[in-house]
């Protein structure tokens, strides 16, 4: 009963991220569909504990192509200590990942919020166009919240 509800919850998300046109949820979703509808569930550990890790490479890489390509220039990076908005920006990308950092610890030790975290992602996706990179970052700032590290 309890595989039904879940497939069932994730057609419905998948539904719902179609018709807000989110379409990386909606491949996301229809990925996990696949996997879970076909002999590929055996994998589903594998995802589970290396899913977020490799969604994390594969995130760096696409931030770090332009610089890869030459799109922008190592000249424009070191021009980043130039002006104040560029500064805020690094102080910010630092807060940021280290926010992700505990995100990825505190999800690993309290499980029981990855539902929250998930139901808020969806939501903002949703309905406020946002994009599902929240739930390793709001962890974060919930286990500032719940935890004392």
């Amino acid at each position: 009963m309890a595989a039904y509800a879940s497939t069932l919850i994730l057609v419905c998300l998948a539904l719902l991220s179609y018709f807000v046109h989110n379409s990386a949820v909606t491949i996301s979703i229809l990925i996990l569909l696949a996997i879970k509808l076909t002999p590929l569930a055996q994998f589903f550990p594998y995802v589970e504990k290396q899913g977020i890790q490799i969604g994390i490479i594969i995130l760096t890489v696409a931030v770090m192509a332009p610089l890869a390509s030459g799109t922008l220039p190592a000249s424009s990076l070191l021009k980043s200590f130039a002006n104040w908005q560029s500064i805020v920006a690094i102080v910010v990308g630092v807060f940021v990942a280290w926010l992700g950092g505990r995100g990825v610890s505190f999800m690993s030790v309290q499980p029981s919020v990855i539902g929250g975290l998930l139901i808020g992602t969806v939501i903002g996706v949703a309905f406020f166009r946002g994009v599902p990179v929240g739930p390793l970052i709001a962890a974060g700032i919930v286990s500032l919240f719940v935890t004392a590290k």
